[in-house]
């Protein structure tokens, strides 16, 4: 093992339980062990970490007892993010250590996933390693975009350094990200969307996004599924983007929403069973027209009532950073269903007071 690799496991060793809850976070200890499924993360209890050690059996050495696998706390990073390159490994290290990167070290190249890039495991992994938004520059981001309240129901996290690939070969980045859980309609994770973040602050240009080409990015599997805002029983609202329903939720904190995440994936999104009333938050352009008549027949032909719900600008995110939350609530008392005006808007109402 090279000297630099030797020192970064020791160093991980004396604090193997902050390790493990940061990489393997859904497993839990048990006595002198940290047990969890595998090294990916799974939930179980075949993989076991040492967490205190003796001179034969040092803490940090880990085996699997289901595959034969063994190994340190440098090998649970590398397996539990996909990584090959050492180099990458021990700047992941450095970086949960807080120690100063090598001088030496050159740039990271792209990163190679053992798994396919995109896929929906790829997506459960960063999920995995992603943290609470709540203190964080997603926070800083969202309210900057007049969403002051940010009633996500758990479906947003958070990553200080998550991976950003250019698409002409250049070297791997790292940006802070906003990072969504795409779920089918039994709450299944199927994937993963991906907001990198400035983490200096907030501009009129990229409005908060990091200076990437490509800021947004989606993996796994999205075909039929969605963003989830609560849990649908037999209305919905669903629309394109995440801020554009977090600003519908902003002044409709109680009712089900979802973020199809592109104008294409809206038209497919699969509708749950039960659904008496579909509320379409179209976007003011020609896709949204699109939209709004693909889903309106779909709806029709299942017994759904689709009602269309139309923004004054060019979405309702830009109705809300513009007017406010009170002239958003006015709007939505025109377009609403009588019954849910008294169901959702006055209760979210009786919420913010």
């Amino acid at each position: 093992m090279p000297r630099d690799a030797s020192d970064l496991a020791r160093r991980l060793a004396r604090d193997a339980e902050a390790v493990c809850r940061h990489y393997l976070s859904h497993g839990k200890r048990a006595g002198r062990y940290w047990l969890v499924g595998d090294v990916h993360n799974t939930p179980g209890r075949s993989l076991f970490v040492r967490l205190q050690g003796s001179p034969k059996r040092p803490p940090g050495k880990w085996t699997d007892a289901a595959t034969g696998e063994h190994g340190d706390l440098l090998d649970i990073i590398r397996k539990s993010l996909g990584l090959r390159d050492f180099r990458e490994v021990a700047e992941e290290a450095r970086r949960f250590l807080r120690l100063p990167r090598s001088e030496q070290q050159p740039a990271p190249k792209p990163v190679r996933s053992l798994i396919p890039i995109g896929s929906q495991e790829s997506a459960r992994r960063l999920l995995a390693i992603s943290s609470p938004i709540e203190g964080t520059v997603v926070e800083t981001y969202l309210r900057h975009r007049g969403i002051v309240r940010i009633h996500h129901g758990g479906s947003l996290r958070f990553h200080p350094r998550c991976y950003y690939r250019p698409d002409d070969n250049l070297p791997t980045e790292t940006w802070p990200a906003m990072i969504a859980c795409v779920t089918d309609l039994e709450g299944r994770i199927t994937g993963a969307h991906r907001t990198w973040l400035d983490p200096d602050g907030f501009d009129r240009i990229r409005l908060g996004k990091a200076p990437v080409d490509t800021p947004r990015r989606a993996m796994g599997d999205l075909l039929g599924n969605a963003v989830r805002f609560g849990v649908a029983d037999d209305v919905l609202a669903a629309g394109e983007g995440i801020e554009t329903m977090l600003s519908l939720r902003y002044v409709l904190p109680t009712m089900p929403m979802a973020a199809a995440l592109s104008a294409n994936h809206l038209s497919a999104m699969l509708l749950p069973s039960g659904l008496r009333r579909l509320y379409i938050a179209r976007d003011a352009d020609a896709a949204g027209d699109t939209v709004q008549a693909i889903l309106t027949q779909r709806a029709a032909d299942a017994g759904i009532e689709a009602i269309a719900l139309l923004p004054r600008l060019g979405d309702f995110n830009e109705d809300l950073h513009i007017f406010g939350p009170d002239a958003l609530r006015t709007a939505l008392r025109l377009q609403l269903a009588p019954e849910d005006v008294v169901r959702f808007l006055h209760s979210s109402m009786a919420v913010a007071e």
